[in-house]
This record gives C-alpha cells, structure tokens and sequence, in this order.
C-alpha cells in the first residue's frame, strides 16, 4: 500500500476570468494526504513562467532539431523545513498554504503554438529517499499589462495604390483605403472606408483579408506560418465606375493576443485589404493591427496610459477580489512570504481539501503585500520564514486519517539580489520574505526544473 495517497494544489482567483498578471498576488493550498506515518526530504512549491520553442528539420539523410529557451521567473518556498535530510510526517490529511507575488516587468501573455508555447504555473513537489518524486501541477492564465511601442494606437491607418493594368487591358485602377485605429481587442468590430476608382477596361473585385502570423526563433533559425483568420468580399466594380465601400469587420473574440515582447515567439496580424483582378497581379494595402486586453484598449482610448507596464500602484487592472488584499498583520508563526506554513494560531480554521474559493480568502489570512521592483534583475525581495508547529486534529471520523498542519523548520536566510533601481515611490507595502528566485534565463538549454 503506498504511502502516499494524493497531492493536490490549487490557487484562489483573483477575478472572474481566472487570469493573473504582473505584481499579483498568488494565494493557495497545497494538499498532502498520508496512508501512514511518511519520511519524506522535502515539500516545496514552485511558481515559475516560461516559453520554448522545438522544431526538427530534415536535410538530406539528417535531422536537425531546433530548440530556444526563456525563463521570465522562478520562485520557490519550502513547505517543510529545508536543509533537513528527512522529515517525518504523521498519517492523515497535511494543508499547505502557500504566497507568492507574480514580479514586475515586460513578460508576455499565455500563448500555445505548434512549435512553442509560453507557460505560467505553479507546482509542488514531494521528494523521499529511493521513490519516485511525486508532483502536482496547475497552470495559470497570465495576461501581460506591458504596453507595446505603438505609434498613435488610436489614430486612423491609410494607404494608397496604383496599378496599370498592362497588356490584355486598357487603362489603370486605384484605390485608398482607411482604418479607424491601430490597437483592437478580440472581439471589436474593424470600421474601414474603400475608395475605387476603376477607368479600365476590367471588373475589379474588393476583398479583406484579417491573418494572423506566428513567427519562432531558435538557434538562429526562423519557423513561421500565416493563417487567414477572416475575410470578407465584395460586390464587383465594373469598368470606368467609382465606389465607395464603407465596412465593418469583426475580430473574433477567439484571437489570442499579440505577442511583441518576446524573444523566442511572435505573434502578429495585419489587415489586407486588396483588389481582386482576373489575370492580373491583386493591387493591395496592408494595415499591421495589435490585438490586445481590453483594459489596455480602454487606456489607450481615454489617452491616459503611460508608457512601460500598464497600470499603476494597484495589483492588478481586473475586477477586484471579493474581499480587501490588506495590508494585514502577519500571523505570529509565518512561514514563506509571511504565509503561514500551516495554522499555527487561533484565527479561523484553515480550509480543508475541496475546490478552492472563487475569489481571495478573508483578510485575516494573509499577511502584508512584498515591494515591487521594476525590471527583470531584481527579484522581490523575501523574509526569513519560520515554520509553525505540527499540529494534529482528532479523526474526523472513526475510521477516516487525522488532518495535520506544517511541521517544524529553521528560519530561511533572506537572499537579496542588489536591485538596480529603487522601489517605485508609490509601494508603501511591507517586506516580503525570501523565496528561492530566477529571472529572465535564457538559452537554448532546458532549465533545471
């Protein structure tokens, strides 16, 4: 009979949408249910977002395989005491609460492709002597607040072309074509005006076209595909006519996001609005378009955003939880990130396995926020994290196991890495404790998970 009977782990939302971005704060539960009394070397959660991207290619008789790596961050807190060479954990069910602080920075959004993806998730591991590591995983859904370089995002887009229409006919065609804007969001409704003039001596057909490109990099190679996403085609416009088509286009509410601020993976669009001309090469305008978070739309629209990472001293630009973030009193034994370990106090009772509540927990549970800390250098800084003691409840029936909290464990020491910039004036939040930390590796290796 094994000893260990499950591992579980899940998070609380912060909104309704489920999704997490830059400086959020992550709260949750790990769950350890024991058959019998279990050594075990350590339980820790990690936090960690990554992208990668892989594809082969066959030359001749040979394969080459393309691989690219970036870590944006890692962090990691011991649940049990770290160090130790084994713990002993009692039979029953053991609860776990874990916080972390997503970093600052110019991160991209969750993203799956053919060949990469782009990852955000937390995991916990259990290590023991001579067995199996045994692992429990969710990924979250990270949406970037970083605002991309664009140029006037809300000013309309024009362009202009010309064509003669060469030897099988008479004449030349010409048309402009404008765009609202530049930045949409899925969903939003394109509104576009089409001039043609057509004194030839041929019918010209006017189409769009909405594609999407995705673009991977690795070992200084490229793999990249363009998919048409939507089009839409007109009536005919006959020989020496002018028309004026006025068009509304919507995105679908399906698209992912633009994805411009990393390395390894691209994702862009653009709008082609073209001229359909039998024998003929298609006289065309090309309009790049972003697709991004409704919420940066709206800024962009109310002409208050600012430049570098969208939003301001808040933790987070989505519907607020339920219930105040704090800040609050850490309990009197903490553990990572001024988190209890377990419930080590006389406050309400912890909750127990089952699925997590839709929104944050009550205040009384969590502690003070960490400081912020712009760029990818700096890590959020962390405490010390003393682990409470193990305590043990009665049968929660005649025949089902005990529930236990965290066991016993020396403090951590606080490992800073010298921030290069000062926190940003408006954190007024107190420290956070240490947690083991990686921002922003990059290469073509794997990590160490």
């Amino acid at each position: 009979m094994p000893s260990v009977e499950s591992l579980t782990i899940n998070y609380d939302f912060l909104n309704e949408q489920g999704t997490f971005s830059e400086r959020d704060i992550l709260t949750g539960n790990v769950t350890l249910t024991l058959a019998k009394d279990t050594k075990v070397q350590s339980l820790f959660v990690k936090l960690k977002g990554d992208a990668d991207v892989r594809w082969s290619e066959k030359k001749g008789d040979r394969t080459k395989v393309y691989t690219g790596h970036t870590r944006y961050f890692k962090l990691k807190q011991f649940l049990t005491p770290e160090g130790s060479d084994e713990t002993v954990l009692p039979q029953g069910i053991h609860v776990y609460k874990f916080r972390f602080q997503i970093p600052p920075g110019n991160m991209p959004s969750s993203f799956k492709g053919s060949h990469g993806k782009i990852v955000y998730k937390i995991e916990a591991k259990l290590s023991r002597s001579w067995r199996m590591n045994d692992t429990a995983e969710k990924e979250l859904v990270f949406i970037s607040k970083f605002i991309p370089s664009l140029q006037a995002p809300m000013t309309p887009q024009s362009g202009s072309t010309r064509k003669e229409m060469g030897l099988f006919s008479k004449g030349h065609v010409e048309f402009e074509a404008v765009l609202n804007k530049k930045a949409f969001s899925p969903g939003e409704n394109m509104e576009l005006v089409v001039s043609v003039d057509n004194p030839s001596s041929k019918k010209v057909t006017p189409k769009l076209s909405l594609s999407k490109k995705i673009t991977f990099y690795a070992s200084g190679s490229t793999k990249s595909s363009t998919d048409e996403v939507s089009k839409m085609v007109f009536d005919p416009i006959e020989q020496n006519a002018k028309k004026e088509l006025k068009c509304v286009m919507e995105i679908p509410s399906d698209q992912m996001l633009s994805i411009q601020n990393c390395n390894i993976i691209k994702l862009e669009y653009t709008l082609k609005v073209y001229l359909d001309i039998s024998f003929a090469f298609d006289p065309e305008i090309i309009f790049p378009i972003t697709i991004l978070h409704p919420d940066l739309v709206s800024h962009f629209q109310r002409d208050i955003a600012p430049p570098g990472d969208f939003g301001g001293p808040s933790n987070s630009d989505f519907p607020p939880p339920s219930v105040s973030m704090g800040p609050y009193p850490a309990p009197p034994q903490a553990g990572g990130y001024g988190y209890p370990a377990a419930q080590g106090f006389s406050a309400p009772p912890p909750e127990y396995p089952g699925q997590p509540q839709p929104y944050a927990a009550p205040p009384a549970i969590y502690p003070p926020l960490p400081p912020t800390y712009e760029g990818y250098g700096n890590a959020v800084p962390q405490q010390p994290s003393p682990y409470g003691s193990a305590v043990s409840t009665p049968h929660l029936s005649p025949t089902g196991p005990p529930i236990h909290h965290s066991p016993s464990a020396p403090p951590m020491d606080p490992q800073f890495s010298s921030p290069s910039l000062a926190p940003p004036a408006y954190s007024s939040l107190a420290s956070a404790p240490q947690v083991n930390e990686d921002f922003l590796s990059q290469g073509d290796k794997a990590p160490s998970q």
